[in-house]
This record gives structure tokens, C-alpha cells and sequence, in this order.
């Protein structure tokens, strides 16, 4: 099934991004895609004035981050698909239509991979190895390879993406966004798409900063998601540090040198870390049974039909 333009809201989450914006509207009309929406974070350089003279839909967020410009915006979007993508020109409207193909197909969400063709200098090396760890932490963590959670380039429709619980206000967005496709058993494809260098737009992204709460955001999310490894992390931590007490015991006691509270410490820590590690295995146990259940009430609500 194609999707007609017409179907497609096109939404550009903006901050500053008065050197870009202007074209990259354009570009998108002159392909055919009448409906685009800016969500402006309250910019000070005449974004929101360009992108309605270029003819976009603009609405200012009440509150601050790229999270909370697309939590608002999905309350009033109305087009059954979505084409998300930031307004800095990185990416392509060229792209559109392979980005949309998939959901004509039937798949409820599209990741745009930046990393499989970007353009000399569009990433410097430490953001180009940041965005392999993190990737490789939430493959990890949510046993899913999406190849670039942290693209801003996205397709979905737009029962999909309400179907997600989003609270994240800030970059940890797009990761909350793959954890609850994810979650919900979405179907999810991955299009290798055009990534360029910035022009004339300063970067949002701090990469240690924002790095290191995206990492904890995957962590954080896993609890719900593959409880085993969320608590299977902190059990196994606190038995490590059980066992270093206990070997260092084990050495003093050899020398006829006796430490009765550490242990104490030694066994409690390991005992601890043991019951931990096995709630995270119960909890997983509960997460698959949930599952299977909601498995089977959403195919009674919507029983396959018969051929004809």
C-alpha cells in the first residue's frame, strides 16, 4: 500500500534553526508534502518567522527539550503518519519517501540510520564511537538491534507513537522512543539515510552530559523492559563486592588473623546480591507472561480475517 502525502505530517522540532529551516521546508513542498508542523522551543533567532512565511504550521512548546516539543506535539497532530526530523539539515528531505515506504507495508515505526552513510565531518570521532556504545549498550539491554537509536529521523504512525508512555523532556527522547516500540512489540524497520555536516546550526548536544544520561536512560528503562538484566547489574555488583570482602577474609584468616564482621559482611553481600539477581529472573518471568497475555487480547479484539 502507498501512502499519499496528503496522509503525512511532517514535523520539524526546532531551536534556532533560522540558517536551515526555511529551505528544508521548502524542499519538502516542493515534493509534495503540504502538511509540515514546527514545534519551536521558543527560538530567539526569527525560526518561527521563517518557517511560517515557507509556509509550515508553527506552534511555540510551553515547555523546554526536544522530549517535550514532541510530547506536545503528538496531541495535536491529526495525519495518520508521521515524518519526524530535526531542522538543522543533517537530514534529507530526499529521504522521505524510502523513510515512509515501510510504513505502506504495514511496520509501525521507521529509524532513519545516520550511520550507515553520513558525510565526511558530520561526526567527530568521539561522537561517532559514543553513538556505537550506546547502541551497543541498548542491544544489550533491550535485545533489539535498531542500529541508531539516536537518530532524529523517524516514521511512525500516528497510533504507534501514541501508544507509547513518553516522559522523557530532553536527547534521551529518541532512546525512550526505541525502548517503548520495543516494549510494545512494534514493528520496526531500520532505512539507511543521508546524514550531512551542520550548516550554519550550533550543535544542542552535549556529548558527555547528554552521553552519559542516555546511557542511564537505557539502564533506567530496562527495569520494565528486561527486568533479568536490570537487576541482574546491581546483584551482580553487590556480589562482586561480597566476594572482594570475602577474598580478602580469606587471606587474613590464612595468616591466623580473624575478621568476624566483614564476614558478615561477606555473606550478606553475597546473599543480597544472589536474592537480586533471582528477582530480576521472577520479574522477567511475570514481563514474558504479561506479554503473552496482551498477545492474546489484542489478537481477540482484532481477529485475523479469512481469505477469500
Amino acid at each position: 500500500m502507498s501512502i499519499e502525502r496528503d496522509e503525512v505530517c511532517i514535523f520539524i522540532p526546532t531551536l534556532n534553526e533560522a540558517p536551515t529551516i526555511g529551505r528544508l521546508i521548502q524542499e519538502f513542498q516542493e515534493r509534495g508534502f503540504h502538511h509540515i508542523l514546527v514545534m519551536d522551543g521558543n527560538s530567539i533567532d526569527g525560526t518561527p518567522e521563517i518557517a511560517q512565511a515557507a509556509g509550515a504550521i508553527v506552534r511555540k512548546q510551553t515547555g523546554k527539550g526536544k522530549g517535550n516539543a514532541i510530547i506536545e506535539a503528538i496531541e495535536i497532530i491529526d495525519k495518520p503518519y508521521v515524518l519526524m526530523l530535526d531542522g538543522d539539515g543533517t537530514n534529507s528531505p530526499e529521504d522521505a519517501e524510502r523513510m515512509l515506504e515501510p510504513l505502506g507495508r504495514g511496520f509501525d515505526h521507521v529509524i532513519g540510520d545516520r550511520l550507515a552513510n553520513p558525510e565526511e565531518g558530520a561526526f567527530t570521532r568521539l561522537n561517532h564511537l559514543g553513538n556505537h556504545i550506546i547502541n551497543l549498550m541498548f542491544r544489550i539491554a533491550h535485545g533489539r538491534d535498531l542500529r541508531d537509536i539516536l537518530s532524529g529521523y523517524r516514521a511512525f504512525t500516528l497510533h504507534s507513537i501514541r501508544q507509547m508512555t513518553l516522559k522523557e523532556t530532553g536527547f534521551e527522547i529518541e532512546t525512550e522512543m526505541a525502548v517503548e516500540a520495543v516494549r510494545h512489540g512494534q514493528r520496526i524497520a531500520v532505512v539507511p539515510v543521508r546524514y550531512y555536516a551542520r550548516s550554519g546550526t550550533a550543535t544542542k548536544l552535549n556529548p558527555l552530559h547528554d552521553g552519559i544520561g542516555i546511557l542511564s536512560t537505557i539502564y533506567r528503562l530496562a527495569k520494565t523492559n528486561n527486568p533479568i538484566f536490570y537487576f541482574g547489574i546491581i546483584g551482580l555488583l553487590i556480589s562482586l563486592a561480597g566476594g572482594v570482602i570475602g577474598i580478602y577474609v580469606v587471606l587474613e584468616w590464612l595468616k591466623n588473623i580473624e575478621h568476624l564482621p566483614l564476614t558478615i559482611l561477606t555473606v550478606l553481600l553475597i546473599v543480597v546480591g544472589f536474592q537480586i539477581f533471582m528477582f530480576g529472573v521472577i520479574s522477567d518471568m511475570l514481563l514474558g507472561f504479561h506479554r503473552e497475555i496482551i498477545r492474546q487480547i489484542e489478537e481477540l479484539q482484532n481477529p485475523p480475517k479469512p481469505p477469500r
